[in-house]
């Protein structure tokens, strides 16, 4: 892990909200007002960095937050109340002055310009990715899944127009190690992100005026994932690209196959040395029981295999390797013994 650089253009222009009371000329300085927009477990790394400055009082003298609640209050919800922070509905109902800067951490809705505008510093928000690759709503699975061996956070400027493609006022880089999983990569870029984040108001606003436009090029998108992201494609994947899957999906989903028409959960898989011969016209697919390492070892189309310690048939408890072989492989042909 290491720290990137920082990026960034000339600051929020617009004379109606930024320079209605402040040039780079007669700076302001910290404390400062701050208003948190957050919904779920990312958001609290972050707000519960705030709540510790807030506390102190020379960072930040206001911290109040924005959340929205559909049945269950969710993370953020809970974590206010219980810290006595103020909470808004969505959206806020806020004149301008109230607070200096807005601060967005995995808050889920495009925020518009009359809300930005009322902030004098405009509205920062902290992404799991290194903009412009892997805007959208799941930045952390999709650099998993498609095999990036470095990700990072990013700390933008809010636009009206778009989610995740503001101006970019702080970068650092993340590895991703060949084993890491979901889980893993979610806390360390929380944390770097509230470290960032608290750094970025350390130094407002000189930060925001070296913010610099990202990039035209090597932009990727990360869309709202949904099960059927957790289906395997037989003829199409290779070993590490399952695998990577499997990491990727971590705490959220299982990867999901079928068996004999019946849908089917492979639950910790790995990649597996190949000592096993296999045809070459053998099928994507095509699983075998190790009795010694009682584990199930399936063939994908790079003709390399992964391996499976349980499995959750649709409808039943989750079985070991040794139940599923005794209880539906020996069941099939050896020809038809195959995940499809």
């Amino acid at each position: 892990m290491g720290l990137c650089r920082f990026l960034s253009p000339s600051y929020l222009t617009r004379k109606s909200t930024v320079q209605r009371s402040c040039s780079f000329q007669n700076l302001k300085k910290p404390p400062w007002k701050v208003l948190f927009f957050g919904t779920d477990d990312f958001s609290i790394f972050s707000l519960e960095s705030l709540t510790k400055q807030y506390r102190k009082g020379t960072l930040i003298n206001r911290l109040e937050v924005v959340t929205t609640v559909k049945g269950k209050p969710n993370s953020v919800n809970v974590f206010s109340k219980q810290n006595n922070l103020k909470l808004h509905k969505w959206p806020p109902n806020i004149t301008y002055g109230q607070f200096d800067v807005g601060l967005v951490v995995s808050f889920g809705h495009l925020i518009p310009r009359t809300v930005i505008e009322k902030f004098e510093f405009g509205m920062l928000n902290v992404h799991a990715s290194l903009l412009p690759r892997w805007r959208g709503a799941a930045p952390i699975i999709y650099a998993i899944a498609n095999g990036d061996t470095q990700t990072g956070i990013t700390i933008m400027k809010i636009s009206p127009e778009k989610f995740d493609v503001g101006e970019i006022v702080h970068q650092e880089c993340v590895q991703i190690h060949a084993d890491m999983k979901m889980k893993q990569l979610y806390t360390t870029l929380g944390k770097i992100g509230a470290e960032n984040l608290v750094k970025t108001l350390e130094s407002l606003p000189s930060s925001l005026s070296q913010a610099k436009p990202q990039p035209s090029t090597g932009v990727t998108y990360a869309p709202k994932i949904s099960p059927q992201l957790s289906h395997i494609k037989w003829e199409k994947m290779t070993s590490q690209e399952i695998y990577n899957l499997a990491r990727a999906l971590d705490g959220i989903f299982h990867v999901q196959t079928t068996w004999s028409g019946t849908l089917v959960k492979l639950i910790n898989i790995e990649k597996a040395e190949n000592d096993i011969n296999e045809n070459e016209n053998s099928q994507p697919g095509r699983v075998h029981y190790d009795k010694q390492n009682k584990i199930l070892r399936i063939l994908c189309c790079d003709n390399q295999f992964i391996t499976v310690e349980k499995v959750g048939v649709v409808g039943k408890k989750i079985m070991t390797s040794v139940d599923f072989n005794n209880g539906y492989i020996k069941q099939e042909p050896p020809d038809c013994r195959c995940f499809k």
